[in-house]
C-alpha cells in the first residue's frame, strides 16, 4: 500500500510533513520491521544515474523499494569525467556498495537536452549543456540525416545516454573494478514520460573487451 498522493497543486510545506507520516504508518502497516532493515545497512544491486527532472523518479518507475537503487541524478543525466560529485557516487558504489549495474537513464522530452539543441541562451546551466552539445558534434553525421525535428530530439536523447554510459565505462574506476574482476555490467536506457516504459538501448558492456584503445588505463 502506497501513501495517498497529493494532487501538485495542494503540496503545502505541511502537507509534506504529514505525507511522510501517513507513508510511515502504511510502510509499517504493511512491514513492522521495514524501517528496522532498512536502518541496518544498504546494499543496494544497482546504480541509477538519471535526470533530476521530478517526472523520473528511480524507483517509482522500476518498481523497486528504497534500498533498491543507489541514486544521481543531475541536469540531464550527464556523465562527464570533470565531475567530482558524480565520480564521487561511482566509486562509493562500486567499490564499497559492490553494485552490479550502473545505469545511465535519460529521458524523452528531456527540456536539458532541448535546450542544447538550440541557441538561446539560458545562463549558468549553458556550460553544463555544452556537453550535450558535444554528444551533437561527435554524431553530428547522423544527426543531420534526421530532418524530422521530433525525431532529432529523441534521437539525441538517446545518443546522450549511450554517451553517458560510454563515459561511465571509461572511467578509471569502472576499469579497476573490471580488471579486479568484478562483476559489472553498464548500461544505458531512455524512459518515455508518454508511456510510463523504459527502452534498453542495447549497449550494454560488461568488461575490459568494451573500452576503446585510447580510454583504457592499466
Amino acid at each position: 500500500m502506497c501513501a495517498k498522493t497529493i494532487e501538485t497543486q495542494d503540496i503545502t510545506y505541511d502537507s509534506l510533513l504529514q505525507g511522510n507520516r501517513d507513508w510511515v504508518k502504511d510502510m509499517i502497516d504493511n512491514d513492522p520491521a521495514f524501517f528496522d532493515k532498512l536502518s541496518a545497512g544498504q546494499s543496494p544491486p544497482v546504480l541509477w544515474i538519471g535526470c533530476s527532472d521530478s517526472r523520473v523518479p528511480a524507483n517509482q518507475i522500476t518498481n523497486t523499494k528504497p534500498g533498491d537503487v543507489f541514486v544521481h541524478r543531475n541536469i540531464a543525466n550527464v556523465v562527464v569525467h570533470t565531475d567530482m560529485n558524480l565520480l564521487s557516487v561511482l566509486d562509493y558504489s562500486i567499490n564499497v556498495l559492490k553494485v552490479k549495474h550502473v545505469i545511465v537513464c535519460g529521458h524523452y522530452g528531456c527540456g536539458g537536452v532541448k535546450a542544447a539543441l538550440g541557441n538561446k541562451q539560458v545562463g549558468i546551466i549553458d556550460n553544463w549543456l555544452r556537453n550535450i552539445r558535444d554528444v551533437y558534434r561527435t554524431h553530428e553525421r547522423e544527426m543531420s540525416t534526421i530532418k524530422d525535428e521530433d525525431q532529432r530530439f529523441d534521437r539525441l536523447v538517446e545518443l546522450n545516454a549511450i554517451e553517458g554510459a560510454s563515459n561511465v565505462m571509461n572511467t578509471s574506476i569502472v576499469q579497476s573494478a573490471w580488471a579486479n574482476g568484478q562483476e559489472l555490467a553498464v548500461h544505458a536506457w531512455v524512459y518515455s514520460l508518454k508511456t510510463g516504459l523504459i527502452k534498453d538501448l542495447k549497449v550494454t558492456s560488461t568488461g575490459l573487451d568494451d573500452v576503446a584503445a585510447a580510454f583504457k588505463v592499466s
